[in-house]
């Protein structure tokens, strides 16, 4: 008797699976929190150097004199003599007029970090990239050592603990440390949580629940977040209180078990029974203590049979060992760097969109609850081959009109037109990332899962760093950063062509299981144009 068997009689949707996805649904709002926190502390608002007759001017009229120099926002002036600005022919900006959004004050416009000094803002938040590398790697590698439940609450509270640490930074190197120390939970905490939750649902409740609760509650995250920090009007008070909430993952170990997925693979049997039993016992089921024992035995003969196997080949590298396996892993991998990065730039390119980029970014943040109610509307009828394929071309075709919208119109006048083309982008590469989080746990077999997963996000955070330059393209042609994205939205969509389809598939537990998945299929098999072969899967999985 598998997981599966034993997981149906103690209920895989009862009393305990609704809790842990309401930690997940909190897990789902820290890290919304925590991950846009970057955006958020180092805004740049529209700026222009300091001059005594400007001290009480207004905003319209600095703009109309600073127009009327070659660089607006960095020009040194001499004089103002009849609304006309003379540039001085020596010197640089000390001082400038910032327009705050609603008086709040940035890091950026703290430590006047503009024109030349710019960079300071970006090399915190590389440093903040290269420490979500650090940490996915090392928490991936303590969840598979010590567990999914200890890795996630360690990660939880070392991100809160860089949020609460910059909130003291007075400048560059101690901005960078801390951001450091903050990026190191990046994702990790929301991705740990997920294969919890991923590994307690039935596969004919998963696709529902995870993406409901992600939905919903990133969504609410997102949402609130802007308007918290144009509220507490300091980037260093939002920090603070940002950080707070993250306490409330003490919680989580009285409220949920460790992964017994995980246990049984790591031949922990005692404890994995007792996680089940606990299961049973939250879900008001009567599970007798024979099948238990079937359960044990039968792992433990599995094992036996794959000691040879499982001592020599399950880790993450030996994934790359074996032709089939390697060419998923391969493509599973581009597919997220490719989604990671659309994501983040589409995300943090607000501004120059000719409205508040904190309404705007509010505003589309809306798009998390429809992506996770079309998911679990479309993703167990198409497929996940079929989704991922589908919203990533989606995606390519909209960020592409995006861009030729943005050439083409003024975003003054059409900003209305420019906000719902912005919100249509995030909505289709917000599928194509949730889709993928699926997809990619599904197919990974469950004794690598966490450092796969872990490994995948190194990846695909290493090259989301280069989101900022991709952005600063847009200085030299302002359609050219989704000029980039749909072009890589397009590849990732191809890619998906070459992976197998898991959408009523026995999901692997070994390496073997994984080298041998769906080998069945062909590239082009998509479940909702082959309704008896997806009838047969469906009974064999079940």
């Amino acid at each position: 008797m598998d997981f599966d068997a034993v997981l149906e009689r103690c209920d895989s949707f009862g009393c305990f699976q609704y809790i842990i996805l309401l930690c997940f649904g909190i897990v789902n709002i820290l890290s919304s929190m925590h991950y846009y926190s970057q955006i958020l502390i180092t805004f740049t608002p529209e700026h222009w150097c300091y001059h005594m007759k400007l001290a009480n001017a207004s905003f319209d009229e600095i703009r109309a004199i600073y127009a009327q120099t070659p660089s607006p926002h960095c020009t040194l002036l001499d004089d103002i003599v009849d609304g006309m600005p003379i540039v001085a022919e020596v010197g640089q900006c000390q001082q400038w007029i910032y327009e705050y959004e609603r008086g709040y004050r940035t890091i950026t416009t703290e430590l006047n970090w503009v024109c030349d000094d710019a960079f300071q803002s970006a090399v915190g938040q590389s440093l903040y990239f290269v420490g979500s590398v650090t940490g996915t790697m090392f928490f991936g590698f303590l969840a598979d050592k010590v567990g999914r439940l200890p890795a996630m609450l360690c990660t939880t509270l070392s991100g809160a603990l860089g949020d609460f640490l910059t909130s003291f930074a007075n400048n560059l190197p101690t901005f960078a440390l801390f951001r450091f120390i903050s990026g190191l939970s990046t994702d990790t905490l929301f991705y740990l949580m997920y294969i919890m939750v991923f590994e307690y649902l039935s596969s004919r409740k998963r696709t529902l629940g995870l993406n409901l609760i992600t939905g919903l509650f990133y969504f609410t995250g997102l949402v609130f977040t802007p308007w918290l920090a144009l509220w507490s009007g300091s980037w260093r008070l939002y920090l603070y209180i940002a950080s707070m909430p993250a306490l409330i993952v003490f919680v989580f170990p009285f409220l949920i078990c460790e992964s017994a997925q995980w246990l049984i693979t790591t031949q922990r049997y005692e404890r994995a029974v007792k996680c089940l039993k606990r299961v049973a016992k939250i879900n008001k089921r009567e599970v007798k203590d024979e099948v238990f024992e079937e359960f044990v035995a039968y792992y433990q003969k599995k094992a036996g049979d794959e000691h040879k196997l499982v001592a020599t080949k399950d880790t993450f590298w030996g994934m790359f060992r074996t032709p089939r396996l390697r060419k998923f892993t391969i493509i599973i991998v581009l597919k997220f760097i490719i989604i990671s990065l659309a994501l983040d730039v589409i995300s943090r390119n607000m501004e120059g969109m000719g409205t508040s980029p904190f309404l705007l970014f509010s505003a589309t943040s809306v798009v998390y609850i429809f992506s996770g109610c079309s998911i679990i509307l479309l993703q167990n009828r198409i497929g996940r081959k079929g989704m991922a394929f589908s919203t990533l071309l989606l995606s390519a075709v909209i960020v592409a009109t995006t861009g030729f919208l943005i050439a083409t119109l003024d975003t003054e006048q059409h900003a209305i037109t420019l906000a719902i083309m912005v919100g249509l982008g995030r909505y289709g590469v917000v599928i194509s990332y949730e889709a993928e989080a699926q997809y990619a746990s599904e197919f990974i077999p469950t004794s690598v899962r966490g450092r796969a997963m872990a490994n995948i996000h190194v990846a695909g955070f290493a090259f989301t760093s280069l989101s900022s330059y991709v952005i600063y393209l847009g200085h030299f042609f302002k359609p050219l950063p989704s000029i980039c994205i749909s072009i890589l939205l397009l590849l990732g969509a191809m890619l998906c062509l070459a992976l197998p389809e898991t959408l009523n598939q026995k999901l692997p537990q070994t390496l073997k299981d994984g080298e041998e998945f769906a080998r069945h299929q062909r590239w082009y098999y998509f479940p909702c144009f082959d309704r008896k072969q997806q009838q047969k899967d469906a009974e064999i999985c079940n």
